[in-house]
């Protein structure tokens, strides 16, 4: 097991343990499928958001903590693998990562938007109707954007800045077809660069959007209990 692997695996059980208990005072009047959805979901986002902040990845983060593991986990895992080759094979310009039991995809902002700008280029236009079109073929994917900008400017301009951003491209993927609440938007500002900000080359890596894809807390549901859970 490697550092992070450890450090993820660590704070995995932290944080289950920590929402989970939160999760059951707060509901004492559902009954236990109900009760288990909700823990669920709940335990899930709070696992990503605390992975997010001590590894980096705020995108990564919301992956990992949407993990199901086991049997249910496979079937997730395949189908992930083929939405996956797909988005490297028809989305040009886009990174293209599997993570746990989702997909990783960054776009460098100078692809979906000018510089210092929140409206997208005709190429940012072309990649992200390409991407609708794969992600309305896998239904059961939730999408999580997440925009990102250099050092350049104040902390909170650029924490504006790369929400809207992720808003932009939200908005777009909702006008492509796919349904507004099956997304979510945050915006990091530079508060998660991939590289130091000391040249223009490291800083146009760090503007970019990313992209977390993952199975639906219903889509989920629904695996587990055709497996038989």
């Amino acid at each position: 097991m490697n550092v992070l692997t450890r450090k993820i695996t660590v704070l995995f059980g932290a944080a289950a343990v920590t929402v989970a208990t939160a999760g059951l005072n707060g509901c004492a009047s559902m009954n236990n499928k109900e009760r288990g959805a909700t823990i669920g979901a709940t335990t899930g986002a709070a696992i990503g958001a605390v992975i997010g902040k001590n590894t980096g990845g705020t995108a990564r983060g919301a992956i990992l903590g949407a993990v199901l593991g086991g049997a249910a986990g496979a079937v997730i895992g395949h189908q992930m693998d083929q939405q996956a080759k797909e988005i490297q094979d028809q989305v040009p310009g886009a990174t293209v990562e599997r993570v746990g039991e989702g997909i990783a995809v960054s776009f460098p902002s100078g692809i979906l938007f000018p510089f210092n700008s929140t409206q997208l280029m005709p190429a940012g236009r072309e990649n992200l109707t390409k991407l609708a079109g794969i992600l309305q073929r896998y239904p059961g994917s939730s999408v999580l954007i997440v925009g990102h900008t250099d050092n350049v400017g104040s902390d909170s301009y650029n924490m504006t800045l790369s929400q809207q951003r992720a808003q932009a491209a939200a908005s777009y993927l909702s006008t492509a077809g796919i349904a507004s609440g099956s997304i979510r938007t945050e915006g990091r500002g530079e508060s998660e660069p991939i590289v130091d900000n000391a040249t223009e080359a490291n800083r146009a890596r760090n503007r970019r959007v990313e992209v977390a894809i993952f199975a639906s807390e219903q889509y989920r549901q629904q695996i587990l209990n055709q497996s038989g859970h």
